[in-house]
């Protein structure tokens, strides 16, 4: 049974993130106080030092949320998805330019990580969350004979550049929905042509 005080810090915990991934989302996170998010969460400063040692552990504490739920949502069309490993593929690209557009994405883990963790720590973080399920794809593709036998790892690496760059592009954007469908139609059509290249070489 757990007890009443672990379901207490819990949901302590939770809240402070909650706050902080709404403001920062917000404001960004220059433009949030810690007394903007205990407030926010309806806890007091105490209790957001107990589980947090300041505003850039919060910060990375909604960092992992956004891209923990990403992730969930991506591996469940690029692996668990149904049809061939290129149906999954093509969907998980659709799933992953539909996240770039969200504005807790764009904010937190596009514009303001790389600054506020450093960009060494922050390509570690992405690489950790996103570049295993990259890989995998590819694996999948190569393997079912989707598209033409290149290096699993070097193939998979020039694709992970090419959606962290894409992502950026549309979080930049004036227009994020016109990129996106840019993005969306580039990304495509280099996999398409890999395709091509399978079936006239196999």
């Amino acid at each position: 049974m757990r007890s009443r005080r672990v379901d207490y810090t819990e949901s302590t915990r939770q809240a402070l993130v909650d706050s902080a991934l709404d403001l920062f989302t917000e404001h960004g996170y220059a433009g949030t106080s810690l007394d903007a998010i205990v407030k926010r969460a309806r806890v007091t400063k105490g209790a957001l030092y107990h589980h947090f040692s300041g505003k850039q552990a919060l910060f990375e504490a909604a960092f992992d949320l956004v891209e923990t739920a990403a992730l969930d949502r991506l591996t469940a069309v690029a692996v668990d998805g149904d049809g061939t490993a290129w149906d999954r593929a093509m969907e998980g690209i659709q799933a992953y330019v539909r996240v770039c557009l969200e504005p807790s994405y764009q904010r937190i883990v596009i514009h303001e990580a790389p600054v506020v963790m450093g960009w060494e720590r922050w390509r570690e973080a992405e690489e950790h969350f996103s570049y295993g399920l990259v890989r995998g794809t590819v694996e999948a593709l190569v393997e079912s004979g989707e598209i033409e036998p290149l290096p699993v790892e070097v193939t998979a690496r020039v694709l992970f550049g090419a959606l962290s760059a894409g992502a950026e592009t549309i979080a930049s954007s004036a227009d994020p929905k016109k990129a996106a469908a840019e993005v969306t139609r580039t990304i495509v059509a280099v996999m398409e042509g890999m395709r091509r290249n399978a079936r006239q070489h196999p």
